[in-house]
């Protein structure tokens, strides 16, 4: 029989992944894995804010993710390189956050669990929160998919169709930020935006249209979440890690098939 902390860790990885998914499929379509990453990287910031203001680590990673996303955006265009840009923020952001935990007096820290994901010690909150944050992200992405499709084909053709392709982009942005603030417990900051790009990228041989890529993203990246978790219970082996291991070998898998036209 299955332990309930590995029920619940099943569960928590699957929510992730079902979101992960569809929005991974966005983020290697538009090329925003870095920016993804200076939003993950901030959810260490986020954490430091929640453990010493005594609130709750979902809202303070999402609070952090939210300002970085939109600091990204706003600083990218005031004429800024969009890759130094990335690289200043995601990295200042990451160091302060290590450095604000250790200025937390009383609070014990296991970093590595924010850095690299406990999903084995999800409890029944948490996985609430995982849950819910990753419903609203799904239900956001069905009900803008064809607005974020014709943004991400041609900003042009969005304008002409009546879209502002700024208000997809914001839509866009608060989708990570959740997915940043649901998933750091699941795979850690350090590893969410593999757990975005990596099934996205595996799926893209397997799919003929936007709709087939982002089901297959779904589809690789809950296979990832199931094999990892396999695998870190037979080896022993730090379960967040273990997780984008399976979804590396699954990419490698998918390098071999033949592409669709």
């Amino acid at each position: 029989m299955l332990s309930d902390f590995l029920i619940r860790a099943v569960l928590a990885g699957v929510a992730v992944a079902l979101a992960a998914g569809p929005l991974g499929a966005f983020v290697v379509w538009r090329r925003m894995a870095y920016f993804g990453e200076a939003t993950a990287h901030a959810a260490i910031l986020g954490v430091a804010l929640a453990l010493g203001f005594d609130m709750s680590i979902f809202v303070g990673t999402l609070a952090a993710a939210l300002a970085m996303a939109l600091a990204v955006t706003q600083l990218t265009g005031r004429g800024l390189a969009v890759d130094t840009t990335l690289g200043v923020l995601a990295h200042a952001a990451l160091a302060f956050g290590l450095v604000a935990v250790s200025f937390l007096q009383g609070v014990r820290v296991d970093l590595s669990a924010y850095l690299f994901g406990d999903i084995l010690a999800v409890g029944r909150p948490e996985l609430a929160v995982i849950w819910g944050g990753a419903l609203a992200v799904l239900g956001l992405l069905a009900w803008r998919w064809n607005a974020l499709l014709t943004v991400t084909v041609s900003e042009d053709l969005a304008k002409a169709s009546g879209l502002e392709p700024r208000h997809e982009r914001l839509g866009l942005t608060v989708a990570l930020a959740l997915v940043v603030a649901v998933a750091i417990q699941v795979v850690g900051a350090l590893l969410i935006v593999a757990m975005l790009v990596v099934p996205a990228a595996a799926a893209r041989p397997l799919a003929r249209s936007p709709e087939g890529m982002a089901l297959a993203a779904t589809g690789v990246a809950v296979a990832a979440t199931l094999g990892g978790l396999w695998g870190s219970l037979q080896f022993d082996t730090p379960a967040g890690p273990s997780i984008v291991v399976a979804a590396t070998v699954l990419f490698a898998l998918s390098l071999a098939m033949p592409r669709r036209d």
